[in-house]
């Protein structure tokens, strides 16, 4: 997939993002995996859901947590905003690309179609793209910056990596459509014929391919010992009168 440009931008330029993409902060690294060790030791299941990717993301950048219906700023820093996401692999650090559910489109609620059976594939998906792109400008028209985070996790999550991209607007001339055999739409680059977008009509998932970068950031760690339960209350001085039945 080539690589997508955005557009240069004064007003962007008067406001400088809190690092370069990928750039991420001293200690992401090391901070990340101590906060997968707490999750494992205290969850006792390797279980990592979208918002707690949000949640540990803005944690470790100094961030704001704000979860968004959009899905475009779950996290705000200044000027900044990601969208951030997960998604499974069973290698992360050595995977070269990633299918990311990035919404629901519905055509017809968007532009009053009849039943999208009957429409025309290159048709329906600039309508599906066209419905993505306004998502985005209505997000960048609040921040200069506009960036998607994305956790690649193994099932145990004992193997993890990070990496950013812009979020952009596609220019919807440069793709074409078609009906795969499971009569999910697909969208195409016109230069090279790069499977870049799914849209499935049950539903309505919008799912965009990308190319994970080679700068991305890779870790492993150790499998930690699971907390137990009587000790931790313990510690922090349990006591029965904590608990006040009400009914």
């Amino acid at each position: 997939m080539a690589a997508k440009r955005s557009p240069r931008l004064r007003t962007v330029e008067k406001y400088a993002a809190p690092y370069s993409t990928n750039n991420f902060p001293a200690d992401f690294a090391l901070n990340l995996g101590k906060e997968i060790v707490y999750l494992l030791a205290s969850r006792g299941t390797p279980r990592l859901e979208g918002s707690d990717w949000e949640e540990i993301f803005s944690r470790l950048i100094g961030a704001q947590w704000k979860p968004s219906n959009v899905g475009l700023d779950d996290v705000v820093l200044g000027q900044t905003a990601w969208g951030a996401k997960t998604v499974k692999n069973k290698r992360p650090s050595t995977v070269s690309k990633v299918r990311l559910i990035s919404g629901r489109n519905f055509p017809v609620y968007s532009f009053g179609d009849r039943e999208v059976s009957e429409c025309d594939p290159n048709d329906l998906g600039e309508k599906v793209l066209s419905i993505w792109n306004e998502r985005v400008a209505g997000i960048r028209k609040l921040y200069k910056h506009v960036r998607t985070v994305v956790l690649v996790k193994s099932d145990d999550l004992l193997e993890l990596a990070a990496f950013e991209f812009e979020t952009i607007i596609y220019t919807a001339d440069s793709f074409w459509w078609q009906w795969n055999d499971r009569n999910n739409l697909e969208g195409y680059t016109k230069s090279g014929d790069v499977h870049t977008f799914t849209w499935q009509p049950h539903g309505s998932q919008f799912t965009i391919i990308e190319n994970v970068p080679d700068q991305r950031l890779a870790i492993r760690i150790k499998q930690p010992p699971l907390l137990d339960r009587n000790e931790v209350l313990t510690a922090i001085k349990f006591d029965d009168s904590w608990v006040e039945v009400i009914s």
